[in-house]
């Protein structure tokens, strides 16, 4: 069985652990010959995202429920977040270790996304929504806040078509690790920054944009 520190410490050599389903005990690493960024501070929102978010009744909040977050990532057909893996991710919130983003729209649950902190190092687990660009948003609001907070890598283990619009770029084993050992170095803070409001948010993204 995977404890946290395992788990750390494969994430520290460029590997992680899934499960083949929900209902599967068990837990395998994996390490892709390809492996999945988006650019810290860098993520691409598209013009009908901006709108959206100017229209308001969105916000972002650290101090949400993290099982809940966790809980709804998992809360699909498929899924590789088994029990084994859920009760790790809360371990390893309760250290310190892994942190989620929530998303809200007119106060109400709307997406987010979670991860594991390891140095300057983001690996994001799994992200949900529950309203339109809810798990957009969260990229967004998360892309942003990882740069405030001093990160420089933010893994996403794989590249989709979605992650690929929204800046996200694939490296070979080698580079990445590379870039991890570099990002593993640095001392960053989750909490180091507040969250931004919606307003600012969007004039933080017209600007880049």
């Amino acid at each position: 069985m995977i404890g946290a520190a395992q788990l750390l410490a494969g994430y520290a050599r460029g590997v992680f652990p899934m499960a083949e389903s929900g209902d599967d005990p068990n837990l395998y690493w994996f390490d892709p010959p390809m492996r999945g960024l988006l650019p810290v501070g860098g993520v691409h929102a598209s013009r009908s995202l901006r709108r959206d978010l100017r229209r308001g009744g969105w916000s972002a909040h650290l101090d949400g429920d993290f099982d809940a977050v966790v809980a709804a990532c998992a809360a699909r057909d498929v899924t590789w977040i088994n029990a084994p893996l859920r009760r790790l991710y809360r371990e390893l919130h309760e250290a310190g270790d892994a942190e989620a983003l929530e998303i809200r729209r007119d106060g109400h649950f709307a997406g987010g996304i979670f991860g594991v902190t390891l140095g300057g190092a983001f690996f994001g687990e799994s992200m949900a929504s529950a309203r339109t660009n809810g798990s957009k948003l969260a990229l967004i609001w998360l892309s942003g806040h990882l740069a405030r907070c001093g990160f420089t890598l933010f893994d996403t283990q794989f590249l989709t078509p979605h992650l690929a619009r929204m800046g996200g770029f694939e490296l070979p084993r080698g580079t990445y690790r590379q870039r991890l050992q570099a990002a593993l170095d640095r001392d960053a803070d989750f909490r180091r920054a507040t969250l931004p409001t919606a307003d600012q948010l969007w004039q933080e993204i017209t600007q880049t944009s």
